[in-house]
């Protein structure tokens, strides 16, 4: 069973369900989050996570933990979730909390990648979907694609073509990280 963490529209929350994996809760830690709205029109439990109604991220995240494991959550998919998990939140899913970024990491770690990556003149990028530690995408890499960077590239245009790769690359791994 598989819980996906959200801030956002939910495009890579929309690839899982496409794909027909088991997504039984959405979490985010925006109330006004589209995600979440994407997921109660499939009758799929939703929550959020505000941090400002928590004494800290521990409190946070301990609480969102226990959410999902009341869902019976397994593995946790980060798409687009944009805060960091403290170790309350990771410690209770040991290696199955997985993040997709858009670069090969190890290189463009961070929330402005694509960006920063337009600003380097990098030849190519791509996504990486990782297991996620307490650092800022530095967890072990599960799965990486590459795509070139075009000349003519601005920020939406090289990021939309990253996201083709994330609906096709994030699914294909979790699929297989709920097969084990």
């Amino acid at each position: 069973m598989i819980g996906v963490l959200v801030s956002g529209a939910g495009t890579n929350l929309q690839a899982l369900l496409d794909a027909g994996l088991p997504v039984v809760a959405v979490a985010s830690n925006r109330r006004d989050a589209k995600a979440l709205e994407r997921a109660s029109h499939l009758a799929i439990a939703t929550e959020s996570f505000e941090l400002g109604d928590y004494a800290d991220r521990a409190e946070r995240d301990t609480a969102m933990a226990d959410w999902l494991e009341r869902h019976g959550v397994r593995v946790v998919v980060l798409a687009g979730y944009m805060h960091l998990l403290t170790s309350a939140f990771l410690d209770r899913f040991p290696d199955a909390v997985v993040n997709v970024h858009p670069s090969l990491l190890p290189e463009f770690p961070g929330a402005h990648a694509v960006e920063e990556q337009l600003a380097a003149g990098v030849a190519e990028t791509g996504a990486t979907v990782h297991l996620v530690d307490e650092g800022v995408d530095s967890g072990p890499i599960l799965a990486q694609e590459r795509v070139a960077v075009l000349d003519d590239d601005t920020p939406e245009t090289l990021h939309a073509r990253i996201k083709e790769i994330e609906h096709r690359l994030l699914p294909r791994v979790v699929g297989e990280l709920c097969a084990r």
